[in-house]
């Protein structure tokens, strides 16, 4: 694993030269907005309104990749859906600059959607099933699916092979993990051949910018293949019966431009089961970059792990448990 950190040479000075780099001189004005895994900005302009300038993880993405997210987020925007795509600079949305790809946006402001309410989410609904219905249109070819392997054995096992479980809790995770992926199998199997399609991948209250028209729909950075359910689920909360008067509410929006398979309500807490996994995972792969450590202090205590294989468990109960009815 690279021990070097991956932003080590983005400094101040190295953000504002990339943009300058694009004949866009920067006025000195940088701020550091809210990300984790790329490094984001939004840097102010002699001329002009600021801009944001997101500086992607070094070899996490190909270019072909980064390219093709582009073009999803182009393809939805120029068919008026409310996504905030990449600026088209010089003929290109991926410039270089050093050894960093970065790409820079129009700033847009909003608030988190309140999910409370049935008429936010069946307007969620509406525009993730226009959203879905593009993405139905055509596949991705370099940017990968979400699937058992990639965030559910690939994570464990990287987990496993670099240490992160402390020895004395290691049996019971690997076999809350074991019946986890079991109880994911299973749930892929009870909802049969679904489609995957081109979705947002990480469709939750951080990456909706909420104005009086309604959503905007940020950061396409996990875009990928998966089922259309994988963009519903994380709009839902509370107990059985409260997750499925949301979802009703999501759908009667959704089914206006795109038609639901019921079938993928079977993957509902399938999915919720991997993001778990995924996400412990992905803190462990990260753990070298020095921002993480300093934001996620609790990761890799005796107790995070305590409280994960009790998660775990949880989601095997609930994978057991016949899907939401809508």
């Amino acid at each position: 694993m690279n021990t070097i950190p991956p932003f080590a040479n983005l400094t101040p000075d190295c953000v504002m030269n990339a943009i300058d780099s694009l004949g866009l001189p920067c006025d000195g004005r940088l701020l550091a907005l809210n990300s984790y895994e790329n490094r984001v900005y939004q840097v102010g302009q002699d001329d002009g309104p600021p801009l944001v300038a997101k500086f992607y993880r070094p070899e996490r993405w190909s270019r072909e990749a980064i390219l093709e997210e582009h073009a999803f987020t182009l393809e939805l925007f120029e068919r008026e859906l409310p996504v905030v795509p990449p600026i088209i600079h010089q003929g290109n949305t991926l410039h270089s600059f050093e050894g960093f790809q970065f790409a820079i946006f129009n700033k847009h402001g909003g608030r988190a959607p309140e999910l409370e309410s049935a008429s936010t989410l069946e307007w969620m609904g509406r525009f993730i099933g226009r959203i879905h219905a593009v993405g139905a249109l055509a596949p991705f070819v370099y940017r990968p699916a979400l699937n058992i392997e990639t965030f559910g054995t690939g994570p464990r096992d990287f987990l496993l092979s670099h240490d992160f479980i402390p020895a004395s809790l290691k049996p019971a995770w690997e076999s809350a993990v074991a019946l986890a992926l079991d109880g994911v199998r299973h749930s892929f199997d009870r909802a049969g051949d679904v489609a995957n399609i081109r979705v947002h991948g990480d469709c939750h209250i951080g990456n909706v910018l909420w104005t009086d028209a309604g959503p905007h729909f940020v950061d396409f950075d996990d875009s990928r293949s998966a089922p259309a359910v994988q963009d519903l689920w994380m709009l839902l909360s509370g107990d059985r019966q409260e997750m499925s008067r949301q979802l009703v509410d999501v759908l009667i929006g959704y089914e206006d431009f795109c038609d639901f398979d019921p079938r993928e309500l079977h993957l509902i807490e399938a999915l919720r089961t991997l993001r778990l996994i995924h996400y412990s995972g992905w803190l462990a792969r990260r753990w070298h970059d020095p921002a993480f450590p300093a934001a996620f202090p609790w990761f890799n205590t005796e107790h995070y792990w305590q409280d994960r294989i009790l998660e775990l468990r949880e989601q095997i109960a609930l994978m057991d448990e016949p899907p939401l009815v809508v």
